[in-house]
């Protein structure tokens, strides 16, 4: 019996091994705590989970989406609509916009935090809104030659911070 577990352990395990998340012609490994779920819709070609080791924290989510828009001045409008600021401050001095280049791509990054108006689906008027306040996203646009694919992390804003150079790590490594 012994020797029955010991052929199903290797192989059990290259099974659970991470894939890498492919960006158009390109592609970076996901952090190995990172656990990849089944994507939620069609529109999602990988999603991950982030343990939250904060108690009574949520844990965090990373998406990723291709054959999205490549533009940011088209889309991060929308994104920045879907929070609310904090009492006194604007939605702009809650997001931070930037700009990356890595080997084949440009990352165009918009980080906004404050109570998220949170939609499963965003674009259905039937889909239920949930206000999560303390929460922050962390979108990105990952620009190559063929393709344009959006990324984002998204979570309670400590948490996010928490693995935001993980995050950060892993997008500059595309190749």
């Amino acid at each position: 019996m012994r020797f029955a577990v010991l052929l199903l352990t290797p192989a059990l395990l290259a099974a659970d091994a991470p894939k890498a998340v492919k960006f158009g012609p390109l592609a970076a490994m996901p952090p190995a705590d990172w656990k990849a779920e089944k994507p939620a819709n069609r529109l999602r070609s990988h999603q991950f989970k982030i343990a939250s080791t904060i108690e009574g924290l949520a844990d965090a989510e990373v998406i990723v989406m291709p054959e999205s828009k490549p533009k940011p001045e088209q889309v991060f409008p929308g994104w920045k609509d879907q929070f609310v600021p904090p009492d006194g401050k604007t939605i702009d001095d809650v997001a931070k916009e930037s700009k990356v280049e890595v080997t084949g791509a440009t990352l165009h990054v918009l980080d906004v935090s404050g109570t998220w108006k949170y939609k499963e689906r965003p674009f259905d008027p039937k889909s239920k809104l949930e206000m999560k306040p303390e929460f922050r996203a962390i979108w990105v646009i990952v620009v190559t030659k063929d393709e344009a694919i959006h990324v984002r992390l998204a979570g309670p804003d400590k948490v996010v911070e928490k693995h935001k150079a993980a995050f950060d790590a892993w997008l500059k490594s595309i190749k």
